[in-house]
């Protein structure tokens, strides 16, 4: 099961972050679509049991958007189920355990969101959370071999723009403070914690972290 690192960073000037990343040498990461509209539930047992274990079991069904335009019914779609569970054992690494979300992830990409549902339900589990975001990935030229593994997650969401910063936690710290944040500034919430809670401070009820149709960002 591979190990992931991560922390999140609010962006509360997008602009200014753009210029960042152009100062750093941050490009869109591979040969993808760049911005990719995320559609994600989250499934549990009627009594909680994966959330009291911390554990997570999520199906992802990703859909390329283009630059100025949100995601049309003919983009090509991908479809990733996650399971999430904290590290097993003792940490080598103790500072891991305060600064970053450190967490063993499993993923993999499946063929139908909707058969894959069905199945969940036949097991007893339901989808109680759904929540979406835009994302563009960007990674650090290899001539900077300090940010090899780094992957740096721009997410538009409907309580706001963070970045996720994922990899190697010496990274992940050089490439913050690049940005101009310290560790300060780092979030360990996952975007269920953070959306509750900006429920609570606007005075409106929970329910899913999803965007109005015409209040979906564009670029």
């Amino acid at each position: 099961m591979a190990r992931e690192t991560e922390i999140k960073l609010k962006i509360s000037d997008g602009r200014a972050f753009q210029r960042a990343l152009k100062r750093i040498g941050a490009r869109l990461a591979g040969h993808g679509p760049g911005r990719v509209h995320e559609e994600n539930l989250i499934f549990d047992t009627p009594q909680g049991g994966l959330a009291k274990h911390g554990q997570l079991l999520r199906i992802r069904i990703e859909t390329p958007g283009t630059r100025g335009k949100s995601r049309t019914r003919n983009s090509k779609q991908r479809v990733i189920l996650t399971f999430k569970q904290p590290v097993a054992g003792p940490m080598s690494d103790r500072s891991a355990r305060g600064h970053y979300k450190v967490r063993e992830e499993i993923e993999l990409e499946v063929s139908e969101a909707a058969a894959l549902t069905k199945i969940f339900e036949g097991l007893g589990m339901s989808g109680w959370f759904r929540y979406e975001k835009y994302r563009t990935t960007f990674q650090l030229p290899a001539s900077k071999g300090w940010a090899r593994g780094l992957l740096i997650e721009l997410d538009e969401t409907p309580i706001g723009t963070f970045v996720e910063l994922e990899g190697p936690a010496e990274a992940i710290d050089r490439a913050a403070h690049e940005l101009g944040f310290s560790k300060a500034d780092y979030v360990l919430k996952n975007y269920l914690l953070l959306y509750m809670e900006d429920c609570r401070k606007e005075g409106r009820p929970a329910r899913n972290m999803v965007f109005a149709e015409q209040s979906a960002p564009t670029k």
